[in-house]
């Protein structure tokens, strides 16, 4: 396995680690922010931030989420654990190599290290993940910035994905086209060669 090696590789993953380490750290301090604002139990559990007309949009809305994004699989923190775990390192050990040229991909990537790593603390240290942005206004499940990292990363990557596969199919068509072109030019190269050897054989 190459690490660094492609040309500006070493500042593109140095980067890359430096902006994932950030986010998780921008988790980390939301989620303080909540815990100590939020859980105490002199404080509300939720604070209306955007309302309009009587109608609340926006709130911040304490809450200990023992399974994974978006409150799904409730109680399995031990899988949870190890899935992250796993997905996190694998994709931290394929940013560190110089098999990913597509700076989207590296981004989408690095979003979703950065939000699995920051819920994967909580999983590990608390048993449970803080989530406390809650649109009210859609009656969505409560998430964490962590979940916007991993839910924005997958889009970028799943967009990054069909937007090289165009690519390549253009690729092939242009290269289909320049084939197509080019054979007549060749049968009729051919065959002049072709009349010019049986020429010379009748002479």
């Amino acid at each position: 396995m190459k690490l660094f090696t492609r040309k500006g590789g070493f500042a593109v993953r140095l980067i890359t680690l430096l902006a994932a380490a950030m986010l998780v750290g921008i988790d980390r301090l939301t989620k303080w922010l909540a815990v100590i604002n939020l859980s105490a139990p002199e404080k509300p559990r939720s604070v209306n931030i955007i309302s309009i007309n009587n109608t609340n949009i926006l709130n911040f809305t304490y809450v200990e989420n023992t399974g994974a994004a978006f409150s799904v699989l409730q109680g399995h923190r031990l899988f949870l654990i190890l899935t992250t775990s796993l997905l996190v390192v694998g994709i931290l050990i394929f940013l560190l190599t110089d098999r990913l040229k597509s700076r989207l991909m590296i981004t989408a990537l690095t979003l979703v290290a950065a939000g699995g790593t920051g819920n994967l603390i909580d999983r590990v240290f608390y048993g449970y993940v803080v989530d406390f942005i809650d649109f009210e206004i859609i009656n969505f499940a409560i998430f964490n910035f962590a979940d916007i990292c991993v839910v924005t990363g997958v889009c970028l990557a799943v967009f990054a994905t069909i937007r090289e596969e165009i690519k390549l199919k253009n690729n092939r068509h242009k290269i289909g086209e320049n084939e197509t072109f080019h054979l007549p030019l060749i049968n009729k190269e051919l065959n002049e060669n072709m009349n010019k050897k049986n020429k010379s054989d009748d002479l």
